[in-house]
Order: structure tokens, then C-alpha cells, then sequence
């Protein structure tokens, strides 16, 4: 059944909310326990939705309890969406805790082989060593994904993955979303075979949009875009070890385009805020809120005026800190102590996050977009330091 809107004041009185969910593997977990917790919030109205790889999973899970009948049974499909992954994926050789008790079993120390989930990886590729095409993923998203339930919502589902033969990105929207394209927007290129839609094979979204901002931002209705965000973007101590040269690199890698989406809605913020005018006509004035009429002669400044789809926009974020902590092979880690370990530490940090800003929820930002501002003058880095 479809979301209707209801003209009570109790529902009037909600505040709209766009999320945005970053992927991570099994780091996913942690958004689960924030939209665990922030379900519980009554005053809080889920508005659209952007999901990259495991960001993409839990919205469709999410979306799946949402239209079985409401907030209860979307944390019922979360929860179960994370124990079908543990259960599923307990035998399979891509779980690193399997790995490591195989390889200890034959005397081989797993943590001393970083081939085995890095730099060895450009030598044998999923087509050699998994020619079949197997992805336990799959069967996770048949048994606990209602894809019809997303193709009819009302709530807008927007999902990243990337085309291969481009490099680009490409967001599939509720009735073009299937079991494939959920897939392809957790699909590994080291770990999995290329997932083929309608001719065209892709990738993990994470590499081009992690998560896609701009489809929220694009949506109509007055709403904030809250960002749940898994991987760290900021690093105090300097990477020196090969893995944690590597890991590092991943990280930047995988954030690399949701930086790029914040500094790019840091400049649109900042022109709608100053009435700059636009490099270019097209997408930029219409965000920003100004016609083609703006900056004429004998303009009455109404056209000048910025709209809400910009110079209003409110941004928040949760990440929670306990996440720096997690190795990057723990994003392989699916057993269900690690996944509980990891709602906690999301329900823990949407807690926080609602105790000290749920009241600027619909309000303000707080989340200063201006930091991702690049000017020559600009502030100097913080720069890592060795430990």
C-alpha cells in the first residue's frame, strides 16, 4: 500500500528527512542501528532515500518494512536483512572470519597475507577464481528484499552503481531498481563478476557516488538531507604499514566522490547565499534559485532571490567516531557478534546525535558545508602526523 499523506496535526507537525547511506560492507551494520534508532522517532518522516552498496541494502530493506506496514516492520527487515547476511555468508571464502579459521587450520597466519584481500587480488580476478559467477548477495536480496515494494513506494529510492565501460556513474530509481541493481551497487570488481543490466555491466557505486547526494537534493518538498556516513574521511596518525597504506587509500578513494558532492553543494550554498553569479547557465541557476532574468537591468531583485532548493538546504550527518577504529578487512567480518558490535555503535551514535542536535532537526544545519569551501585564502590543513 501506497504512503498517504495525512493532513493531522500530528503529522503536520513532522519533520521531512532525506538520508543519505554510504556503503561499507559489513560496516553497513552501523547504519542499520542508526535507522534503528531513528525509527523510533515519531516526529521524524522518511522523504527519499539514496543507498551505495551497503547503503543501498539497508534503504531497500528499510523501504521493504515501510511499505509491509510501518516503522516496527522496517526495523523487523533491517534486522532481518543483517541476520540473513550473517547466516548466508558463514561458509562462503569471501568472509574474512571463515578465511582466517581455514587458514589457521593449515598453520598459516592470515593477517600476514595481505595478497589475499589487496595487492594479490590484481593477479587472480573473480573470473579465475570464482568462474561460475557466485554471489551469496544475491540470494540475501531474493529472500529479504521486496523489490516491488520499492518499485510502487512513494518514498523515492535512488540507488548508485557504476558503469564500467564509462566510469560513470548511473542511479536507478525505484521501478527501475531489481535484485540486479542492488547487486551491482555492492559489487566488488576484486571479489565479484560484473553485474550486466540491459546489456551494460557495472560496478560498486561507492567508486563514483557514495552515496549520491544530488538526487536529494533535487527532490521536491521541504526536507533535510541527513548523511550516515561509515567511512572515516579524516585521519589524525600518518599510514605507514603496507596495510594501513592500503586501507588508507581505499578510504580516500571511496570518499573521494562524496567530497566532491559536499564541495560542489558548498559553492551552490554559497552562490545562492551571496547571489554570485553562476559559471555557467542551466544546472547551476536552477539550483541556486535565480532565472534567466537575474542580474538583467531594471530587474525588480525578485528573480535575484534564492529559493529553498539551495540557500535553505539543511545538512546533517552521523559518523559515528568508534568507526576509525575498525579495520578495513572487518568490512569482510559477517558474523553476528561483529554486526550487533556495530548496531550498537550506530543506535549509540543516532542517540547522540539526536540528544544534541534533534532540535535543530527542520531548523538549521549543522552540519557546515563551508568547510568543503576551496578559496585561496582558504585554512591550512590539519596535517597527519607519524605515530
Amino acid at each position: 500500500m501506497k504512503q498517504t499523506v495525512s493532513h493531522s496535526p500530528s503529522r503536520a507537525r513532522r519533520t521531512r528527512v532525506n538520508l543519505a547511506l554510504q556503503g561499507g560492507g559489513a560496516h553497513g551494520a552501523f547504519t542499520w542501528g542508526v535507522l534503528d534508532r531513528l525509527l523510533e522517532e515519531e516526529t521524524l518522516q522518511i522523504n527519499a532515500l539514496s543507498g551505495t552498496s551497503a547503503g543501498a541494502m539497508n534503504a531497500a530493506a528499510l523501504l521493504t518494512g515501510l511499505e509491509k506496514g510501518g516503522h516496527e516492520e522496517a526495523r523487523a527487515a533491517l534486522a532481518g536483512f543483517w541476520k540473513t547476511v550473517s547466516k548466508r555468508s558463514r561458509f562462503t571464502p569471501f568472509n574474512m572470519t571463515t578465511s582466517r579459521a581455514v587458514l589457521g587450520g593449515l598453520g598459516i597466519d592470515f593477517e600476514k597475507l595481505p595478497f589475499l584481500f589487496g595487492a594479490g587480488m590484481s593477479f587472480l580476478s573473480p573470473y579465475d577464481l570464482n568462474p561460475a559467477g557466485f554471489n551469496p548477495l544475491r540470494e540475501i536480496i531474493e529472500e529479504t528484499i521486496d523489490i516491488e515494494a520499492i518499485s510502487r513506494s512513494e518514498i523515492a529510492l535512488h540507488v548508485t552503481a557504476t558503469h564500467v565501460g564509462s566510469g560513470e556513474a548511473r542511479i536507478f530509481s525505484n521501478d527501475s531498481i531489481s535484485a540486479d541493481v542492488l547487486l551491482a551497487s555492492a559489487c566488488l570488481p576484486s571479489l565479484f563478476h560484473a553485474v550486466e543490466i540491459d546489456g551494460e555491466h557495472y560496478w560498486d557505486g561507492g567508486y563514483t557516488g557514495n552515496p549520491s547526494l544530488m538526487p536529494l537534493v533535487l527532490e521536491s518538498g521541504d526536507a533535510d538531507l541527513l548523511l550516515v556516513q561509515t567511512s572515516p574521511t579524516e585521519r589524525v596518525a600518518l599510514p605507514q604499514d603496507a596495510r594501513q597504506i592500503a586501507a588508507r587509500e581505499k578510504e580516500i578513494s571511496f570518499n573521494a566522490p562524496l567530497i566532491k558532492e559536499l564541495r560542489l553543494l558548498a559553492e551552490l550554498q554559497h552562490q545562492a547565499g551571496t547571489k554570485a553569479p553562476s559559471v555557467r547557465p542551466g544546472f547551476l541557476p536552477s539550483l541556486t534559485g535565480r532565472t534567466a532574468s537575474a542580474g538583467r537591468s531594471g530587474s525588480t531583485g525578485e528573480a535575484d532571490r534564492p529559493t529553498s532548493s539551495i540557500a535553505d538546504l539543511r545538512v546533517h550527518r552521523i559518523a559515528g567516531a568508534v568507526m576509525n577504529g575498525h579495520s578495513d578487512q572487518s568490512k569482510l567480518n559477517s558474523t553476528w557478534p561483529f554486526l550487533e558490535q556495530l548496531r550498537e555503535e550506530g543506535r549509540s551514535a543516532a542517540d547522540e546525535f539526536l540528544q544534541h542536535h534533534g532540535a535543530q532537526l527542520g531548523r538549521r544545519s549543522t552540519l557546515d558545508l563551508s568547510q568543503w569551501l576551496q578559496r585561496p585564502d582558504a585554512a591550512p590543513l590539519r596535517k597527519a602526523k607519524a605515530s
